[in-house]
């Protein structure tokens, strides 16, 4: 598949915590929610080359939830992380330090089941409920 969905925003935090948040299985199941009534309440993480993931996303009603997984192609500290998921799509995030902030750009290929515009704002909605924890998350 060509095309790719791309979401991004500044978080204002260092580089060094960004990529703590983001890696780490017990800030995955705060942070990794796309709306207020879903939940992670599973994830697991071997940040290497090769290491596997998986993050369990459902709605708290029961009503909807997925399981997120694949398997670590390459990993920069600090700068990159890409995947390739389970159903064979790709997928980077990447890691810009801007000095007391840090952009984070997530690029991935749609799946086929839901339409792209509603997978851009559920990948939108976790990307700043990720941004809003870090910002208020204290070391």
């Amino acid at each position: 598949m060509d095309k790719m969905i791309t979401v991004q925003n500044t978080i204002n935090a260092a580089i060094e915590k960004v990529w703590d948040v983001w890696t780490l299985p017990e800030h995955i199941m705060i942070w990794n929610i796309p709306f207020t009534d879903w939940h992670t309440p599973y994830a697991e993480n071997d940040l290497k080359v090769g290491g596997k993931f998986k993050f369990t996303m459902a709605s708290k009603d029961g009503s909807e939830g997925f399981d997120f997984e694949g398997v670590y192609t390459k990993i920069e500290k600090f700068s990159l992380i890409e995947y390739r998921l389970l159903d064979n799509r790709t997928a980077s995030v990447r890691f810009e330090n801007l000095d007391t902030k840090t952009k984070l750009t997530e690029t991935f290929e749609p799946e086929s089941k839901n339409s792209e515009q509603m997978q851009e704002q559920f990948c939108k909605g976790v990307i700043l409920n990720f941004k809003n924890y870090v910002e208020n998350f204290k070391k």
